[in-house]
C-alpha cells in the first residue's frame, strides 16, 4: 500500500441556517490518491489529529485499514474515525474497490429516514414531519426530552397514522417510576425504537424498559464490549451505528455483524453535513443488518460539496456501486473556503 505523505484537517462550519460543524480530514499518498473523512465531534478533535493520530500515519506501512485499527486508542472516537474514515476511501481508490463492497454490504439502495430536533411549537413540528414526508422519507425519529414526549408524539400520530415513527431521548430520561411510566406511555403510538432513552452506561435500566415495551431499546453503544453487555443483558433490540461514535468504520462494521447475529434491528444514524460523513453512511447501511430506515437526511443547505450530490429521491440513497472508495469526489475548494483552521503536515 502506498504511503501516507500528507495529512490534512479542516475545521468547516456552515456559513448560516443552523451552522452545522463538522472537522473534515484529507489524506495524500506517495501516489497522489486522497482520501475524505469527516466527524461532527469538533470537540478536542483537532488536537488529536494535530498531536498524536496525524504524526502517527505519516509514513506509516499498512495494507488495509483494519490494519490500524490500533489507532483507536490513541485518541477520541470522533478523531478516530474520521481519520479511518479517510484510510478507507485512500485505500478504495487505490485499490479501484468501492468501500461500501469492501465493508460487505449487500444493498443497492438504502431506505431513509429523518431525525428531526425537539420543537416545542407543535404547529412546526408538524410542519417539518410533512415536509419529510412529502420527501418520502420511510421514518422520522423525533428528538424527546422529559416534559416534551408524549403530547408531542400523540400530535404527529394523529396527523400521520400511518408513518413509521421511532423516538431518541439522548439519555435524558432516568429509571424513576414518573420516567418509566411515560416511557412505556409510548407503545400506544406505535413507536418502532425507543433510542438512548437513559445515559449510555446504565444498561439494567435499558433493559427494565425492555421488559416493559413491544418497541426495540436502542442503547448509546460506543464500543464492541458495550453491545456484548446490552445483549447479555437483553437490554435491547436494536442498534443505532454511529461512526463517530463508534470510532470508525471498522468498528462499526463489528458492531453490525455482532447485532445482527444476536437478532437485533440495525440502522446507520446521522454523520455530519458536508457529504463525506454522509457517504460513508450510506456504504455502512448497505450492510444486510441494516434493515430499519438509516438517517441520511439531506445537506443543511448552501452548495453541495461532494459530487454526484448525495440526496434522498423518493425516500431512497443510491448506493455507489461501481465508483471506488466511499464514491463521491469532494469539492475541497468550497469546503476550505469554509474553513476556521487549516492543519497540514507532511513527511517532507
Amino acid at each position: 500500500m502506498p504511503r501516507i505523505e500528507n495529512f490534512e484537517a479542516f475545521h468547516v462550519a456552515m456559513p448560516r441556517g443552523r451552522r452545522p460543524e463538522s472537522v473534515l480530514v484529507k489524506l495524500t499518498c506517495d501516489e497522489g490518491i486522497t482520501g475524505w473523512g469527516e466527524t461532527t465531534h469538533p470537540d478536542g478533535t483537532w488536537a488529536d489529529l494535530e498531536e498524536r493520530l496525524g504524526p502517527a500515519l505519516l509514513g506509516l506501512d499498512w495494507d488495509r485499514p483494519e490494519d490500524l485499527s490500533g489507532i483507536r486508542a490513541l485518541a477520541r472516537p470522533g478523531a478516530t474515525a474520521a481519520v479511518e474514515m479517510a484510510v478507507w476511501d485512500l485505500w478504495g481508490r487505490a485499490h479501484q474497490v468501492p468501500v461500501w463492497h469492501a465493508l460487505g454490504g449487500t444493498r443497492t439502495s438504502v431506505v431513509t429516514g429523518a431525525w428531526i430536533p425537539c420543537e416545542p411549537v407543535l404547529d412546526t413540528l408538524l410542519t417539518r414531519v410533512n415536509r419529510y414526508i412529502g420527501g418520502g422519507y420511510a421514518r422520522v425519529t423525533l428528538e424527546i426530552r422529559p416534559g416534551f414526549d408524549i403530547e408531542a408524539l400523540r400530535t404527529v400520530r394523529r396527523a400521520f397514522p400511518a408513518l413509521a415513527l421511532q423516538v431518541d431521548a439522548a439519555g435524558s430520561y432516568t429509571d424513576s417510576p414518573e420516567h418509566l411510566e411515560t416511557l412505556e406511555a409510548l407503545d400506544a403510538y406505535d413507536v418502532i425504537a425507543i433510542e438512548r432513552p437513559f445515559p449510555a452506561g446504565d444498561l439494567v435500566a435499558h433493559a427494565r424498559l425492555q421488559r416493559l415495551v413491544r418497541a426495540a431499546v436502542a442503547p448509546d453503544i460506543g464500543d464492541l464490549d458495550t453491545l456484548e453487555a446490552a445483549i447479555t443483558l437483553e437490554a435491547g433490540r436494536a442498534l443505532s451505528l454511529r461512526i463517530s461514535h463508534l470510532g470508525g468504520l471498522t468498528a462499526a462494521r463489528a458492531a453490525h455483524d455482532r447485532a445482527y447475529a444476536a437478532g437485533w434491528q440495525v440502522w446507520c444514524g446521522g454523520a455530519g453535513a458536508f457529504g463525506i460523513g454522509q457517504a460513508a453512511a450510506v456504504a455502512l447501511a448497505s450492510m444486510p443488518g441494516c434493515s430499519l430506515p438509516s438517517d441520511i437526511t439531506e445537506m443543511a443547505g448552501g452548495p453541495e460539496f461532494v459530487s454526484p450530490p448525495l440526496r434522498s429521491t423518493g425516500g431512497v440513497v443510491a448506493v455507489p456501486l461501481t465508483q471506488p472508495g466511499l464514491g463521491h469526489t469532494v469539492n475541497e475548494e468550497r469546503l476550505v473556503r469554509l474553513a476556521s483552521r487549516c492543519l497540514r503536515l507532511s513527511r517532507s
